[in-house]
């Protein structure tokens, strides 16, 4: 049984993961069948509609209003927007964690629920949002991402083990399949998740952060991963802080602020004006002595400088941009 939480933020404690696994139905599988009843997985999902969403938890406070996006696989699209958003509600809404007090959500024509049955949603969860003291091995929560295929005693046959083999191969970690996930990495643990990912064989996949806590190396290798997920169909939304990958990988680009602000062609929406308005209107201050700062290229040739939270504290001329 997976848990749901009540309010964004709240901990994935492992197993179940928060990248919910449907519920199987009675006698069986997803849809009430024996797996050898069970009818071949669907192809890809053509598309991923969110029309007028509006969520609010239960101490009233609206999380997002009036949202609506419409993605067509295969693509990759990035969701931008401050901490507290509204990003990680729209990824519940996607997954049915969270009911919309008005509007829907259909997922290849079809309403979240029938989706979730079909294993359509895979979700790699940010590694802050796991309780890596549950004791796990790396194989069983990659086994997590087949218990929508599973029985209702969820044994794993041969075809939910050659997933896990499969998943955990195709990201490289395969040699710690046997280890506790508690004694991996931040990069070890996220590829371990995208190993689930693949093992559910998700059409729809959503990624929270997954270039935070990693090296330069595993963000490569998780650019290439997504990039090769968008060549077999799928759809795939990133929730990230890095502004600076986005040009470089997003085809698309969500900007969240309580609500979808824009969403379209990278080179259309990552745009300074548009970005102003999901992050606020350039500062008037110095970078200097506030953190971190990045430099980001806007598909107009602007050259943007924001903080570690992706505020945005103002730009450089080309001149400047060159300079080492």
């Amino acid at each position: 049984m997976s848990r749901r939480p009540a309010s964004p933020g709240a901990a994935e404690r492992l197993p179940p993961a928060l990248g919910r696994c449907p519920t199987p139905g009675p006698g069986g599988g997803p849809h009430g069948q024996s797996p050898a009843e069970r009818p071949a997985a669907p192809p890809p999902c053509p598309e991923l509609r969110v029309r007028d969403v509006t969520v609010a938890y239960p101490n009233g406070h609206v999380a997002l209003r009036d949202a609506s996006l419409a993605l067509e696989g295969p693509t990759i699209c990035g969701l931008l927007g401050v901490n507290g958003a509204g990003k990680s509600t729209l990824f519940k809404a996607i997954m049915g964690m969270v009911k919309p007090a008005s509007g829907e959500v259909r997922l290849g024509g079809r309403p979240v629920a029938e989706a979730q049955k079909l294993n359509w949603v895979a979700y790699v969860p940010q590694n802050e949002d796991v309780d890596w003291a549950f004791p796990v091995s790396v194989r069983d929560v990659v086994m997590m991402g087949r218990y929508g295929y599973m029985s209702m005693l969820r044994i794993p046959r041969a075809a939910d083990r050659a997933a896990v083999e499969q998943g955990l191969k195709r990201v490289g970690m395969w040699e710690f399949r046997d280890r506790q996930i508690g004694q991996l990495s931040g990069g070890q643990k996220k590829r371990v998740f995208l190993a689930r990912a693949l093992a559910q064989d998700g059409r729809v996949i959503l990624l929270d952060e997954p270039f935070g806590g990693v090296d330069v190396t595993t963000q490569e290798q998780i650019t290439a991963l997504l990039r090769e997920l968008r060549a077999e169909g799928r759809i795939i939304l990133v929730s990230t802080h890095d502004l600076a990958s986005v040009p470089g990988f997003c085809d698309q680009v969500a900007l969240v602020k309580e609500t979808v602000l824009a969403a379209g062609p990278t080179a259309e929406v990552f745009t300074p004006r548009q970005l102003a308005r999901a992050f606020g209107a350039p500062a008037r201050r110095q970078a200097g002595g506030a953190g971190a700062a990045t430099l980001v290229a806007g598909p107009d040739g602007a050259t943007l400088v924001v903080d570690a939270q992706g505020a945005i504290l103002g730009r450089l001329d080309a001149g400047v941009a060159a300079r080492p």
